[in-house]
This record gives structure tokens, C-alpha cells and sequence, in this order.
């Protein structure tokens, strides 16, 4: 008995040893990132499965933990699918989360909070800073083409530019229709300032039920950003940086030397003129090819060095960025220095107190804006410089003043610097008390300063580019702008019932100062203030300011939501606003305030019992919204008589003797009263997903009313008014749509992980009604020779649509009767639409819409063990854009080459273009022939990456290292003759977008570039 005892101890010491040894404790190290993008992820649970032993990821997605060999560790992470891991004796892991398709249980950014996904009621798209960030766009904003349903978006490729922003269509006319930008609080009416590589997140608020808590500036939409702040743990440097080229796309071929002076010389024919100017058009060859000589591939590179950690009682995170961006023309740059600070302290438990600064400065050498045209409308056969060294002459070939110009004398001696500094952001305190409530105080500021300097030398170039006096012109503009808002929010939970209020007031101030200074013979002074940039002997160099140029707004506003959900099944939301503004002050101040109030309500399908046997969906939700916004961004003060004293017309002479005396006269018609402009909005939603939360999807409806939309409209020259028109309440506008996106996630193994999402936004925008009724309002006349317009707005048709002429062919023959009896050979053969023998202004049609009807994009990522690839594309389709540069003359413009090849010179050969006589004014009057489809499909963004192993870079000190390669529009597919289908509308006029008469050409961006945390 007792060797059989003795046996047996010798077998339990034998297993306990054995399992000591496989169960030995290691310390395991590694990274946390997204499957789908490669960012860090920053406070990831790390657990050991069964065991109360975790830890947390730091802010580079780093962590360490102790665990035995054979052991399990679980990661988990809000907004991610939990993974399990087993050990095995590794002490080395990389984990990759895969972003959860419960979007319902995602958290979301909204107004004044955060909120669960399935909590909401409105809609509302998220999307990612590392999305943005890894486009390496210079404007954050453009890298949201593509990625957000209903968001219209239209670059100017100018080195500095924000992008036009259009969310669910144009829906105000009198002010801008860019959305508002609320960054950590803060309202702003452009980002500019923010690095791309320091924002967390964007929310897109798009139905009023979202925006009404924001009142006056929810009408056309509301972004609100966050940035990144810091995460406790030990100091992690990041570096992001990237260099590269720009590169010119679709350039629009020109006629060359030869081939311009042909049709010249039949352009002299056609007209009678004899001789023809060129005597031998095939000695001028190929000629001079302006796009080459003027563009280049423009240099670009970003760098962003980061430094973010903290303690228990303080995080923190420092950033600066610094870009240096070349133009498409040689002489074009644009630099921009960024500071990004933010901090946050803990003092006691409850209380919380932070701040937040970002700093811009930035310097652009800027173009003459008429460059493009220019290039466009150059001889090929005056060459650039003479053998002497003398700039080529246009007079010395006698091609007229239509294009009596040398672009490289343009460039060469147009000085000007945009000079802008900028300085922005917060303090904030946040207690919570008796355990469900929480006060937060915020102040904010925007400070800024911006100067355009402009110098001309004395100097000769040509006959036509000269200046035989120097000029000094100083544009100063200083912004000073403050908000101050208090909220009090209630969480509570009682059982089934969770119930969120808040209520919050907000003060804001805006103010602008103006300054304008100009003076002749005055050297070059390259800084400075206005006053110091001027000799002592200059006097009057100030000039006059108008008191539209300095602009005082305040803004009052009490608001307060609250929102109920019942078992995670019901919902319901509610919002009232109360807003004053400067804008809106009546003669009387009755029209001071404004109340702008929203309802929502929704109901979560999947989480009844009835459902919880089924098998199709994983999660279903149904949503319903209404609301009222308002628009601030109108012209100020409408309903004020403004009494002018201009010396040049309101002078008389009186007395003995006789002395000039300034008299005063009113010029201008304004409304009695100005009222809110008002966007009522109604959204329906649906959300869901399938096949184990991989395929999700979400649809909306929504119809958006715009009452009280103020603009111009105009009223007879009789009635003697200086403008011709009278502003105020005068239109109700309606965008009426749907939006529909749909997402496939999956990781196969624990190697690769791919996604891919497809969006579309569809959008019908109608002047439902107008003061002018059936009169329609014309606009559009940029480009159009003898004062043409191209658009019209009147009452069941959208904004701004294209109104002409229908081309039916082309005369093949003088004409001396019929309906253009002055019609010659090659001119267009306009339809007679009433038939009554004679084509005027009756017989015009609608042309097209420049009010795009559908907005899409697809995004795609993929990851391979340490390989990552990102495409995204996008596009728009149904959208008319008037190619006004074809006619676009005043003398002996160049041609392009597709329409030197298909003009008409002779019967029979062609019936679809003119002859080279299209700039007459018969010919150039607005017509089909210039309206195209401006629908294009785009390969926005591809990138490939690669991140090295951790295990190599340890022994250095670096927790990560990515390499990537990109490219930014290397695919762009349309079928428009000019040179891009997005055409930014640089008027400033609404009722003029779509025309094309100078756009700044698509271009490439290729780079390379690296991700570094230590």
C-alpha cells in the first residue's frame, strides 16, 4: 500500500510540474490596429479570458501584459468585433479589430454630445479621421468626396482653395450655401485651418431633426468635427509625412501654329477682310504650346510630427504640421505652417477642465486670375521670346486685342501674396454632480488675420503689358469672432427607460475689420503694416470702406432636447431652439428671434421578441424625422434705407459766390421687413444588417422646403435704383431625395480583412414658387459675348437651370430669309419652337440642370498580414455644365483642336459645329451646343501600404513603421470637352454654377510617404 502511495505521489508531483511549465507566466507584447485602415487603436480592452488580469491598449495601440503560455486573451473595443486569441507560447502579438456592422450599437458624434447609433433619430453619417488623413488631400474636406451620401462636394484645384460644399442640394440663394463647421465646439465657417491629420472624426448632420439644435446655421447643413486629444500613458512621437507631384489631366488640346492660322485666315474671309493675316500658316508649325511653356509638375509634400500621453489626471496631445504645395503654373505656391494643442486635466473625480488651440499661418504667391483663360486663348504662333531676349509681341503679328497678350509677361510680372494667420479654439470646464447631471462651460474664439498684397513694377513686356507707374495695393481684413455656450445635461436610467435631456444657452460675436490701401509710385514693400508699407509723402493711400465690408453680428440662442428610449425598442427625440441675430433686426426689432423646433422618432425592429427567431436580420430600425432650420449667411440688415452721397452725380453748385455742395439721394429699394429664411425638413430612414452583421445597409427619404429663401430679383431700371434689383424674402425652394449605402464587412482568417461600401445620394431641387411668378430671373453671363445670360430661375423649374437656343443644324448656305434671314454659311440653325417664322427670345428651351441629380461613391480596403490597399472612387451623373470658353472671344482667340477639326469651312462638312465665326453674337448666344453632360466616374484616392513587423523595430524604439505609396486621381473618365467636369462656381452667385469660362485644370497627385510612431 504504501509503494503504491508513493507511485501516486510521484505521478500528481509529475503532473503539476509538467503543467507548471506549460503554464508559465510570459509577458506578452504587442499592437492593436484597424483591420480595414491600419490605425492605431487607442484604449483597447486586453483581458486574459477567465481571469480578472487586463490592461489597456496606449496611444500608439501598444500594450504589455503577463499571462500564462497557455492562455486566452480576449480584445474588445467599442465600435469593434470582439477577438480571441490563444497564446501558445507566443509573446509577440498583433491584433487587427474588424470595425463591428452592428452600426446600432456604434457611437456616434452629434449636436452637444454623443449618442448610441441606435439611440438616433435623425441622419447622420460618421466618418473617421484616418479615413481622411489617408488620402493626403491638403483640405479635409475633399477627402470626404465620395464617402458620404448626399454630400456634393467640387474642388478647385487652386493650391490653398477649401472646396464647395453642398449637402442635400442647393437650397438658399441670397448667402453660401456651405454647411456649418463646429470643431470641438467651436462654429467656424470654413476648416482651412485644421490639419487633416488631426482630426478624430466627422459627423454630417443632415436632416433637421439633427440640425435644428443648432437653429440659424442648420439650414444647409452641419459637420461637426472632433480632434484628436491625448491618452494616458507614456509619451508616443508620431510622424506622418508624404512628398510627391501634381500632374496636369485632360488638358485640352489646342489648335497649333498652323492649324490657327488657318482658321484665322478663314475667320478674316468669313468676315470680308482681305488680305488674310497669315500669308503661309504651315510655316508657324507646331507654334508655341502655352500649357507647356506656363504648367509644370508641381512639387508637394506634408509632414505632421505629433506628441500625445498623459497620467491618470492629464492627457495631452501636441501636433505641427507644415505643407508646401507647388501650383499647376510655375509661379504659384502655397505654404502653410499648423499647431495643434490640446490638454485635458482631471482635477478632482467630478471635475474637468481642458483646452484646445490650433494655429495657422500661411503664404501664397498667387496667379493672375485670368491665366487659364489666357493659356487658353494665346497664339500658338507668337512665340515666347524673341532671339534679343524681348517677350514676344502679339501687335507685332496683328491678332487684335482679343488675345493681345503674352501669358509669360502675365506671370513673370504679376506680384501678389496671400498672407494669412490664424489662431483658434478653447477652455472648457465639465463637473458632474449628484450623479446624473453634468454642467459644461465652453468659451471659444476665431482671431484672424488676412492680407492680400499686390504690386505692379514699372516695367514693358508688350504694347498691351506695360506699366509706365508702380502701384502698391494692400487688402486688410481682421476677424475677431467669440462664442460662449453653457450646458446642463441629464443621464438617467430607470429600468427599462433611459431618458437624456440638456438645455444650453449660447452668446456669440462676430466682427470684421476692413482696411484698404492703394498708392502709385511707391517702391515695393514685401511687409509691414498699411501704414508703414506707404512713404510719408503718400497721401490718401487709405481707401474707402463700405460698411457691408465690416460686418458686427450677435447671436443669443437658448435651446434644449431631450431623448427617451423604452427597452432599446422606442424612441423619441424633440429640440427647440430660440435664436436672435444681427441679420434679421427689423425696423422695429419684432423679428429679432427666431424658434426652430424638430421631432424624431424610431423604432427598433430587431430588438422586439417577435423577431428573435428569425434569421434574416441581424438588426433592423426604422426612423422618422422633422424639422425647422435657419439661414444666418444672408446679406445684413435688408430692411435698412441706406441714403447715398456720391460727388459724381449728387453735386450742385449754390451761393453767391458760387460753391459745389454735396447732396445725398437714395438709390436703393429694400423690403419693409425681413423675415427668417427657413428650412423645413422631413427624413424618413430605415437601417439594417444580414448574414452576421457583415452586410449592413441604410436608405432615407427626405423632402427639405426652403420658405422665405431671400435673394435679388429684379425690377425695372424706371423705378431708378443703382443695382437694378431689390433683396428679401422672395422664394420657396424645395430638394426632395434619397440616400442609400451599403456595406459588406469581413475578416476570412485572422490575415486578411476586406471592405467595401457603395453610397449614392439622389436629389431633385424646384423653385416651388417666386415673387416674380412666372417671370423668370436671369443670370449667368460670365464668359457669354454681348451681355448675354445663360440661366434662368422661375417658378416649378430648379435653380439656376441653362435657358438658350436648341441648335437644330448647321447653315450650309447664306441665308436671306426663312427665320434668320441674316444667317451666314457655317452659323447655327436655331429651332423655331412657337413657329412663327422668326427666332428671338420666345423660342428659347431649358438646356440642362447644373443641380446634380446623383452623387455616389464606393470605398474599398483590404489588408494582407502586413499589406494594405484602399481605393475609393466616386462620381456624379445627371448634371449640365455650359462650356462658355468655347465662345468665350473678343478678337482672334486660339481654337481648340477637337473644334478646329469638325468646324464647319465648307458646305457639307459638318452639320454639328460652326464655323470659326462662333464668337458673333448670333452664334454665341446661349445655346445647346455649349450645354454637355458634366457626369464623370473617378478613381479618387488608391493607396498601398506596408507596415513593417513589430518584432524587428523594437530593438530600435519604434512601435511602428509604414510605408505607402499614393495616387490621387490617376483615373478620371468623362466625356466633357473641357478640361474638368467639376466646375467650382467662382462668381459667388448661385444662379450662375455650372458655367465654365476660366476653371483651374483636374489634376493628378502621386506620392510616397511614411508613418512613424516611437
Amino acid at each position: 500500500m504504501k509503494r503504491i502511495f508513493t507511485i501516486s505521489g510521484l505521478v500528481l508531483f509529475c503532473f503539476f510540474f509538467i503543467n507548471s511549465v506549460f503554464a508559465q507566466n510570459l509577458t506578452i507584447k504587442g499592437k492593436v490596429t484597424d483591420a480595414t485602415t491600419g490605425e492605431s487603436l487607442i484604449g483597447v480592452s486586453v483581458a486574459v479570458k477567465g481571469t480578472t488580469t487586463g490592461t489597456q491598449t496606449d496611444v500608439s495601440g501598444a500594450f504589455t501584459i503577463t499571462a500564462p503560455s497557455n492562455a486566452t486573451l480576449t480584445f474588445s473595443y467599442v465600435g469593434y468585433t470582439n477577438q480571441d486569441i490563444a497564446l501558445n507560447g507566443q509573446t509577440i502579438i498583433d491584433v487587427k479589430l474588424l470595425p463591428t456592422s452592428k452600426q446600432l450599437e456604434q457611437i456616434i458624434v452629434i449636436g452637444y454630445g454623443t449618442q448610441r447609433k441606435v439611440d438616433n433619430t435623425g441622419s447622420v453619417a460618421s466618418v473617421k479621421g484616418a479615413d481622411i488623413a489617408k488620402e493626403a488631400s491638403q483640405n479635409a474636406l475633399s477627402s470626404l468626396q465620395g464617402k458620404v451620401a448626399g454630400v456634393n462636394i467640387i474642388n478647385s484645384g487652386s493650391p490653398g482653395a477649401s472646396p464647395q460644399v453642398t449637402i442635400r442640394g442647393l437650397g438658399t440663394i441670397g448667402g453660401s450655401s456651405n454647411p456649418l463647421y463646429v470643431v470641438d465646439g467651436v462654429w467656424y465657417d470654413d476648416i482651412s485651418f485644421l490639419n487633416t491629420a488631426d482630426i478624430d472624426n466627422i459627423s454630417v448632420l443632415k436632416d433637421a431633426s439633427s440640425t435644428a439644435i443648432y437653429g440659424i446655421r442648420g439650414a444647409n447643413g452641419v459637420m461637426v468635427i472632433t480632434t484628436k486629444r491625448g491618452a494616458k500613458g507614456k509619451p508616443v512621437i508620431s510622424y506622418n509625412g508624404y512628398a510627391g507631384w501634381q500632374k496636369a489631366t485632360n488638358l485640352v488640346k489646342m489648335a497649333n501654329g498652323t492649324e490657327y492660322a488657318t482658321a484665322i485666315n478663314e475667320l478674316y474671309q468669313y468676315n470680308g477682310i482681305t488680305p488674310p493675316l497669315f500669308a503661309n500658316p504651315s510655316s508657324f508649325g507646331t507654334g508655341t504650346n502655352w500649357y507647356d511653356q506656363i504648367l509644370r509638375n508641381a512639387f508637394v509634400t506634408n509632414h505632421e510630427i505629433s506628441v500625445g500621453g498623459g497620467s491618470q489626471s492629464n492627457v495631452y496631445n501636441v501636433s505641427f504640421g507644415y505643407l508646401d504645395q507647388d501650383g499647376l503654373v510655375k509661379t504659384n505656391n502655397y505654404q502653410r505652417y499648423t499647431l495643434h494643442i490640446s490638454d485635458d486635466w482631471t482635477v478632482v473625480k467630478p471635475l474637468k477642465i481642458g483646452f484646445t488651440i490650433s494655429g495657422l499661418s500661411s503664404d501664397s504667391r498667387d496667379i493672375n486670375g485670368g491665366i487659364f483663360h489666357e493659356l487658353f486663348g494665346a497664339s500658338p504662333t507668337l512665340p515666347v521670346f524673341y532671339a534679343d531676349g524681348k517677350y514676344g509681341d502679339p501687335n507685332d503679328y496683328h491678332t487684335g486685342n482679343g488675345n493681345n497678350y503674352n501669358p509669360q509677361a502675365t506671370i513673370d510680372f504679376f506680384n501678389q501674396h496671400s498672407r494669412n494667420k490664424r489662431i483658434t479654439g478653447n477652455v472648457y470646464g465639465e463637473l458632474t454632480f449628484l450623479k446624473d447631471f453634468k454642467f459644461k462651460t465652453s468659451y471659444g474664439g476665431d482671431i484672424g488675420q488676412a492680407e492680400v498684397r499686390n504690386y505692379t513694377p514699372v516695367y514693358f513686356a508688350t504694347l498691351a503689358q506695360q506699366s509706365t507707374s508702380s502701384s502698391l495695393d494692400i487688402m486688410h481684413t481682421e476677424t475677431r469672432n467669440w462664442i460662449w455656450e453653457n450646458t446642463l445635461t441629464y443621464n438617467k436610467t430607470i429600468g427599462d427607460h433611459r431618458i437624456t435631456g440638456l438645455v444650453g444657452m449660447t452668446a456669440q460675436d462676430y466682427t470684421t475689420y476692413y482696411a484698404h490701401g492703394y498708392a502709385k509710385n511707391v517702391p515695393y514693400v514685401a511687409n509691414g503694416s498699411l501704414t508703414s508699407s506707404y512713404p510719408d509723402t503718400v497721401k490718401n493711400a487709405m481707401q474707402p470702406v463700405l460698411p457691408s465690408q465690416q460686418p458686427h453680428i450677435r447671436d443669443l440662442s437658448y435651446f434644449a432636447r431631450a431623448n427617451y428610449s423604452f427597452k432599446d425598442k422606442y424612441l423619441l427625440n424633440a429640440s427647440i431652439r430660440q435664436d436672435g441675430s444681427a441679420p434679421y433686426y427689423g425696423k422695429t426689432g419684432a423679428n429679432v428671434f427666431g424658434y426652430f423646433p424638430s421631432v424624431g422618432a424610431g423604432w427598433v425592429i430587431s430588438n422586439e421578441s417577435f423577431m428573435k427567431n428569425q434569421h434574416i436580420f441581424d438588426e433592423l430600425k426604422l426612423r422618422g424625422s422633422w424639422g425647422q432650420v435657419g439661414n444666418r449667411n444672408v446679406p445684413l440688415n435688408l430692411s435698412n434705407q441706406v441714403i447715398t452721397s456720391d460727388p459724381s452725380y449728387l453735386t450742385a453748385v449754390f451761393g453767391n459766390p458760387q460753391a459745389p455742395v454735396l447732396g445725398a439721394s437714395i438709390n436703393t429699394v429694400v423690403p419693409p421687413l425681413t423675415i427668417w429664411e427657413k428650412a423645413q425638413s422631413t427624413d424618413f430612414g430605415i437601417e439594417g444588417a444580414f448574414l452576421n452583421n457583415r452586410l449592413s445597409f441604410e436608405a432615407d427619404y427626405y423632402n427639405r422646403i426652403t420658405e422665405n429663401a431671400i435673394f435679388a430679383i429684379p425690377i425695372p431700371a424706371s423705378v431708378g435704383t443703382a443695382g437694378g434689383n431689390i433683396q428679401g424674402n422672395q422664394a420657396k425652394i424645395r430638394n426632395r431625395g434619397g440616400e442609400f449605402l451599403i456595406s459588406w464587412k469581413d475578416q476570412p482568417s485572422h490575415d486578411f480583412s476586406y471592405a467595401i461600401s457603395a453610397n449614392i445620394g439622389i436629389n431633385t431641387n424646384e423653385v416651388l414658387n417666386v415673387i416674380t411668378g412666372k417671370n423668370p430671373i436671369y443670370s449667368g453671363g460670365n464668359g457669354i459675348a454681348n451681355g448675354a445670360l445663360a440661366t434662368r430661375t422661375v417658378e416649378g423649374q430648379p435653380i439656376g437651370e441653362f435657358y438658350g437656343y436648341k441648335v437644330a443644324g448647321i447653315f450650309q448656305q447664306d441665308q436671306t430669309a426663312g427665320a434668320q434671314p441674316a444667317a451666314k454659311a457655317g452659323d447655327f440653325q436655331y429651332v423655331d419652337v412657337n413657329h412663327d417664322g422668326v427666332i428671338d427670345s420666345r423660342d428659347r428651351v431649358v438646356l440642362g440642370n447644373p443641380n446634380p441629380k446623383y452623387n455616389y461613391g464606393i470605398n474599398t480596403s483590404f489588408t494582407y498580414k502586413h499589406f494594405d490597399l484602399a481605393v475609393d472612387m466616386q462620381g456624379v451623373a445627371d448634371v449640365s455644365i455650359y462650356n462658355a470658353n468655347i465662345a468665350y472671344r473678343y478678337g482672334n482667340e486660339n481654337f481648340t483642336q477637337d473644334f478646329y477639326t469638325h468646324r464647319w469651312h465648307g458646305a457639307g462638312t459638318s452639320n454639328t459645329y460652326p464655323s470659326v465665326n462662333v464668337g458673333s453674337n448670333a452664334n454665341a448666344a446661349p445655346n445647346s451646343f455649349y450645354v454637355e453632360s458634366g457626369a464623370y466616374f473617378r478613381v479618387r484616392n488608391a493607396q498601398l501600404g506596408y507596415t513593417f513587423p513589430n518584432a524587428g523595430l523594437k530593438k530600435w524604439g519604434i512601435q511602428k513603421l509604414r510605408i505607402f505609396a499614393n495616387a490621387q486621381n490617376p483615373l478620371n473618365i468623362f466625356g466633357y470637352k473641357g478640361f474638368s467636369p467639376e466646375v467650382a462656381n467662382t462668381t459667388g452667385d448661385p444662379l450662375s454654377q455650372g458655367l465654365d469660362a476660366n476653371v483651374y485644370p483636374l489634376y493628378a497627385t502621386y506620392n510616397f510617404g511614411v508613418n512613424l510612431t516611437l
